[in-house]
């Protein structure tokens, strides 16, 4: 599948899916947050465990949305 064609899937599914919406939102609020994160000259470490875990948990949604859109396409042929 080509980029442009999973850009295409991900504008429908974002069109037609609650649930592709709904982690969409928490991927953006993770990014929001890391960027708060990031921008902290020293961080204390309860901040730097959190910066890790938000990591973590915005890898896993975007495995998700990755997963949907392959799923979709796989359907749409």
């Amino acid at each position: 599948m080509t980029t442009a064609a999973s850009a295409q899937h991900a504008a429908e599914l974002l069109e037609s899916s609650e649930q592709y919406k709904k982690l969409k939102r928490q991927h953006a609020e993770y990014e929001r947050r890391l960027n708060e994160l990031s921008e902290r000259r020293f961080p204390s470490s309860e901040e730097q465990f959190e910066e890790a875990r938000l990591k973590k948990l915005k890898l896993n949604l975007k495995d998700q949305m990755a997963n949907m859109v392959e799923e979709y396409a796989a359907r749409a042929q």
